[in-house]
């Protein structure tokens, strides 16, 4: 336009004028997800570079706020080698969730997921890579896996409990999917950024196993290769197992099986919310005959048995990830407590209403009064209690 001057200038001839250089995008992205790894990002990087000579490689740690100088030590490696690349989260943490945020912080066209604890094989980066490239007359892979159940594989020396409870993982994975996969639940594997774009909207990015959320999220099932290697057993650090491990995977099958309509802290609520039924009836039933309370005694603590109950449940259960500790627990079950009873008056009134003046069916009015406390109870709580 006239009387305009363009004001765009070519990124590269500008770095030429200013005397910089822009290193091109590299191949393959290695997205490590670390916390407290301070002892293994120098070996892994060593590793990592040996093996995967003549190649254009980056690796890209995201760092989950580690106390133990593992940014320290990235950063040191980094300040020498400029293809060490680093994300720092705080308030965030899940390795499903750090593999995303790695991999979408690259350009790289291929994307590879490891452990910073140095269990799995390097070596096989080269071979997956391979796998996944298309050659004269025959389709790459669009997702090589690091496979332990393979022939070739294994759990190296893990003793019989963990080897078990990893079983019983997989075939609970192997359900969700729509495709036959030896070891779904492996966290060593690459794939096609096409591919991780085609999931990523319909990631669940819940707990420690991406790998099954991707193709869990997949339209169709792709193209997979599984390549065997053994897992090897941790040098330094600690594992990251406990509880919390588990309830995030329990979270991700319940999201990949219903989340499509309910959401998955919604079903684990009136999962809880089942419970808190029991122990109010059992509490109801010890309050009557055991210590021999009047009825409206025994009732008013079976309420307050349940609605504890139920308190604690959600609070570890349904929002782990947002548990609320110390004074801000009293605080949470007053509240808590406040919630539900607003939501119980809502049940009877609706309940009342549609038996009465609407002359519906009483299983069918109390549905719907049950129903509206739980969707009540739900939201307000999600809002109020424990937002994120």
């Amino acid at each position: 336009m006239r009387g305009r001057e363009c004001k765009c200038v070519d990124v590269r001839l500008y770095a030429r004028l200013m005397n910089v250089m822009i290193p091109n995008s590299p191949e393959l992205c290695v997205v490590v997800p670390v916390l407290n790894e301070h002892d293994n990002v120098g070996p892994l990087v060593e590793a990592v570079a040996r093996v995967l000579e003549g190649v254009s490689w980056e690796i890209m740690f995201v760092d989950d706020d580690s106390r133990d100088g593992t940014r320290d030590v990235i950063s040191d490696i980094a300040s020498r080698d400029p293809r060490v690349r680093m994300i720092h989260r705080v308030g965030r943490r899940g390795l499903s969730s750090a593999f995303i945020e790695g991999a979408q912080a690259s350009f790289a066209p291929y994307i590879a997921a490891m452990d910073g604890d140095l269990q799995h094989d390097e070596s096989l980066l080269p071979k997956m890579l391979e796998a996944l490239h298309d050659t004269p007359g025959h389709q790459g892979a669009e997702i090589a896996i690091g496979s332990r159940y393979v022939p070739g594989g294994g759990i190296g020396e893990w003793d019989k409990k963990r080897a078990g409870m990893s079983n019983l993982a997989t075939k609970l994975g192997q359900m969700v999917l729509k495709t036959e996969v030896a070891d779904p639940m492996s966290g060593f594997f690459m794939l096609r950024r096409a591919t991780f774009d085609t999931a990523l909207r319909n990631l669940s990015a819940i707990g420690f196993k991406i790998l099954l959320d991707i193709i869990a999220s997949m339209p169709t099932p792709p193209r997979i290769i599984e390549l065997p290697f053994q897992f090897r057993t941790r040098v330094a650090g600690e594992s990251k197992l406990d509880s919390g491990v588990m309830r995030d995977f329990a979270l991700l099958l319940v999201d990949k099986t219903v989340g499509h309509w309910i959401p998955v802290r919604f079903v684990l609520f009136a999962g809880v919310g089942s419970i808190g039924i029991v122990l109010h009836m059992a509490a109801l039933l010890v309050a009557l005959k055991a210590v021999g309370l009047p009825f409206a005694s025994a009732q008013l603590w079976a309420t307050m048995v349940a609605i504890f109950g139920n308190f604690w449940l959600n609070n570890v259960i349904t929002f782990g990830d947002r548990k609320l500790k110390g004074a801000r627990i009293w605080w949470g079950l007053a509240l808590f407590a406040v919630i539900c009873a607003v939501g119980a008056i809502g049940n009877l009134s609706v309940a009342s209403f549609l038996f009465g003046p609407q002359m519906v069916s009483w299983w069918f009015a109390g549905f719907v009064g049950a129903l509206m406390s739980l969707v009540w109870n739900y939201a307000v709580s999600s809002a109020f209690i424990w937002r994120k």
